[in-house]
């Protein structure tokens, strides 16, 4: 059933760049987790950013890796299993592993490190009663393919999110996935990730001319040429991941228009200083 949109504004030119929050407010709290995202909106991250991966039974999730080690503490790939698999798993303990043995710390409900589903995030920014976005990465290589972008587009559809003005936007490092979005959804903003600087130039002549391009800090400070080039060319820059005060003032320096942070808070508190 396709959902109600509410009224949302068209992009509009920004003195300063949007906050984004990347997987939630994730220096804090355990990432991709419904806390780590509500912390992010209590401090009060501009935009969500979170990475979708495709579930067996076809479900979107927000989670990172493709296997399960690093974030659930279990062998798994999230490809593999259901989403009542995945619901199974506590995907928070790994963020604060003695929390159970500190006497001060404070109780965690336990629904605040079950997998988060994309439509749930989807509904919680629908639901917030403040203007909020989402930057929403698809991973690749998978083994379903082209098939995450389109559920994403659908997710979107029901939610009024699939066209002009819509408060998502779709990221990836794949051009195919980013080609397969605009193709899906012309009138939806998309993200060209760059994860080095020597992939610029192969990817210019081939991306769109409104894309947005979205290099790595890293590679920012490493290669002050990426950053003038797509100065020069007039493209809009988000970029990940911004965490310290001398990241955000290169980003100002560029005149970027978003900065994907673990820590949102800080970076409002920088921003407004």
């Amino acid at each position: 059933m396709r959902r109600t949109p509410r009224i949302r504004r068209a992009r509009e030119p920004r003195t300063r760049p949007q906050v984004v929050a990347h997987r939630g407010s994730s220096h804090e709290a355990a990432e991709h987790t419904l806390a780590a995202y509500v912390k992010a909106l209590d401090e009060g991250a501009e935009a969500l950013e979170c990475d979708v991966r495709l579930t067996a039974d076809g479900h979107l999730v927000c989670v990172h890796d493709r296997d399960l080690r690093r974030t659930a503490s279990t062998v798994g790939l999230v490809s593999t299993m259901n989403l009542a698999e995945l619901d199974e798993l506590d995907f928070a303990s790994w963020k604060s592993p003695w929390s159970d043995l500190d006497d001060e710390a404070p109780e965690r409900d336990p629904a605040d490190g079950k997998v988060l589903t994309l439509r749930k995030l989807l509904e919680t920014v629908a639901d917030y009663d403040r203007h909020v976005e989402l930057a929403i990465e698809t991973k690749h290589p998978t083994r379903y393919g082209g098939l995450v972008e389109r559920r994403l587009v659908d997710a979107l559809g029901d939610f009024g999110w699939d066209g002009a003005g819509s408060p998502a936007r779709v990221m990836s490092f794949s051009l195919n996935a980013v080609s397969r979005v605009r193709r899906l959804a012309p009138e939806l903003d998309v993200v060209m990730l760059v994860e080095k600087a020597h992939h610029w130039p192969v990817l210019r002549p081939v991306v769109g001319d409104d894309w947005i391009i979205g290099p790595g800090i890293d590679e920012l400070r490493a290669h002050p040429g990426l950053g003038r080039h797509l100065v020069r060319e007039g493209r809009e820059i988000h970029v990940w991941t911004v965490n310290t005060a001398e990241d955000l003032e290169l980003c100002l320096d560029l005149g970027v228009t978003a900065v994907i942070s673990d820590r949102p808070g800080y970076m409002l508190e920088l921003l407004d200083a």
